[in-house]
């Protein structure tokens, strides 16, 4: 041997095999500790897995996933190996689901916005807020009906909006009056040159209404004016026996007499010259 021929004595051969022992034992440690690491962290990771999965089938309103088997058996990396697809597959729904939601709620708040009279809100998608602890199709059939529901009410209010502008279109023009710097001064946004959409807020809804009102009222008080001296004129013709010729002129403020005021719509019958003139 060669410690015979270098002729190492005994003691510091027992040293050395045993210094060879304790090495092999570190060896041996390090590599039993590295297994124990692993299959910890194989243990974690399968945990965390299953975690996920189960939590994206709560939140998803999902009992289950088809082709998923109740019950995995094998190593830990075969386990791992298997639920990897499903949680795969499950991360998809969730983002498909997820964007489904931010693209309802975005338009609710938009139209929500709209409605509000909100004429600066951001409609930028990315400030919608998902819940993705519920992300149910209950939950998306709730967003999408109550999206339906302001859908109409954004139409309903459209149509008021439409019907109170041509309601004052048409008494302004009974009255002689410019209708779109009536409609401007209820809110910029309700004239057709704006380019932005109309405002159809409550606050809007009431001042075209009283807009509105305030025009019947003075058509109200032009007819009964015009009517008073419409048959005062009449009387007059009728005592100084005035010719046809000269009572022509005023016929479309005779022609009133037989009108309601309801009938009175012809454009400029009710302008404030007209009645200028009359009373002269």
């Amino acid at each position: 041997m060669i410690w015979n021929e270098v002729g190492e004595d005994q003691f510091n051969r027992e040293k050395v095999l045993l210094d060879l022992e304790q090495e092999c034992l570190e060896v041996y440690r390090r590599k039993v500790d590295s297994a124990n690491i692993s299959r910890a962290r194989l243990h974690q990771e399968l945990a965390e897995s299953e975690a996920e999965l189960t939590h994206l089938l709560l939140s998803l309103g999902e009992r289950s996933l088809p082709g998923r088997p109740e019950k995995v058996s094998g190593t830990l990396k075969e386990q791992l190996d298997a639920i990897t697809p499903a949680l795969r597959e499950m991360r998809l729904r969730k983002e498909d689901r997820v964007n489904q939601f931010r693209a309802v709620q975005a338009q609710i708040q938009k139209i929500s916005a709209e409605i509000a009279g909100q004429s600066a809100y951001d409609d930028s998608i990315t400030n919608v807020i998902v819940n993705e602890n519920d992300l149910s199709s209950k939950k998306l059939e709730e967003y999408q009906s109550e999206l339906q529901r302001l859908h109409k009410e954004k139409n309903d209010r459209l149509q008021q909006v439409e019907m109170y502008i041509d309601t004052i279109r048409n008494l302004s023009a009974t009255l002689g009056m410019e209708s779109s710097m009536i409609i401007t001064k209820v809110h910029p946004t309700l004239n057709e040159l704006c380019g932005i959409s109309k405002n159809i807020s409550d606050t809007i809804l009431a001042k075209l209404n009283s807009t509105v009102e305030t025009l019947k009222e003075d058509k109200q008080k032009r007819t009964e004016k015009l009517y008073h001296l419409g048959k005062a004129l009449t009387n007059l013709w009728n005592l100084m026996d005035t010719s046809y010729g000269d009572r022509r002129q005023f016929f479309h403020v005779t022609n009133l007499l037989r009108k309601s005021s309801s009938e009175v719509s012809d454009p400029g019958c009710l302008a404030q010259n007209i009645i200028q003139e009359v009373s002269q």
